[in-house]
């Protein structure tokens, strides 16, 4: 009897002060035939939320922080030992083969390289000690990236599409936020999905 190919597993990176359950909840409203492609990791922020959060009333606490930065978003605290707690993540509940980021992004370099991306409202880091090794070269994965027509950050998510070989791009009416798969991008997401199962199917 043929055994069923592996699901691609994502490591799936929550919004600045939410959690990994809020996320859960938010990717949850996805269409079920996308959801059944992918198995899919969610855990919280190595640190609890410093400040408030702008989910308050709208999800419940606690929330956590993957790392704190300035309002220009060019100085980092923590950023390594966020690193570092993600690699840990990595190792427990691997294998992973993707990462899929809501805001935050990350730079990995302590765990064998990530074999796909999944980006929503994601944007190019500023601070150069960040910057300078995380495009230093161009990010080849596969990639796909969900824009907001609306979101603030779409300015630096167009950006880090420089930064990526052949991005899948889904644009979409809201702002910062995860949408809804609609009727209309859904064949993108289910063609970027039947992409990367083959891929990983080719190589196992």
């Amino acid at each position: 009897m043929a055994v069923a190919p592996r699901k691609p597993r994502f490591l799936c990176l929550h919004g600045f002060r939410t959690s990994g359950e809020i996320l859960r909840t938010q990717i949850n409203k996805w269409p079920e035939s996308v959801l059944q492609r992918v198995d899919l990791v969610f855990p919280d922020g190595p640190f609890p939320a410093e400040g408030k959060s702008d989910v308050e009333g709208i999800f419940d606490p606690p929330y956590y922080e993957w790392f704190q930065f300035n309002k220009e978003f060019t100085e980092y605290t923590n950023f390594e030992e966020c690193l570092e707690y993600i690699e840990d993540c990595i190792v427990k509940h691997g294998p992973i083969d993707g990462l899929l980021g809501f805001s935050q992004g990350m730079a990995l370099k302590k765990v064998p390289k990530i074999k796909f991306i999944i980006i929503i409202g994601g944007a190019k880091f500023k601070g150069p000690s960040v910057a300078d090794h995380a495009y230093s070269s161009p990010i080849s994965c596969p990639s796909l990236h969900f824009l907001g027509e609306n979101d603030f950050l779409k300015p630096y998510g167009l950006e880090l599409l420089e930064s990526c070989v052949e991005p899948v791009v889904i644009n979409h009416p809201k702002g910062h936020t995860i949408p809804r798969i609609d009727e209309e991008n859904l064949p993108i997401t289910m063609s970027f999905l039947d992409m990367i199962q083959k891929i990983l199917s080719d190589r196992e």
